[in-house]
């Protein structure tokens, strides 16, 4: 458990340096693609599944 949060925070600072530096490249993607998948695996996943549900409920309820 330890190894696989200390990788999900490497990979999330370097997303966060990637982003900031204005281009994301094919190398850059692949990282923030690999960050989504080790957060997947920890403990924050349900969090972040039932926080992305309640935002797209709340999207869809919307009526322009």
């Amino acid at each position: 458990m330890a190894i696989s949060i200390s990788v999900v925070l490497l990979f999330l600072i370097l997303a966060v340096i990637f982003l900031r530096s204005g281009g994301l490249k094919f190398s850059h993607a692949l990282v923030c693609m690999l960050l989504g998948f080790f957060l997947a695996g920890t403990s924050m996943a349900p969090t972040i599944h039932s926080g992305l549900t309640a935002t797209a409920d709340i999207v869809s309820s919307l009526r322009p």
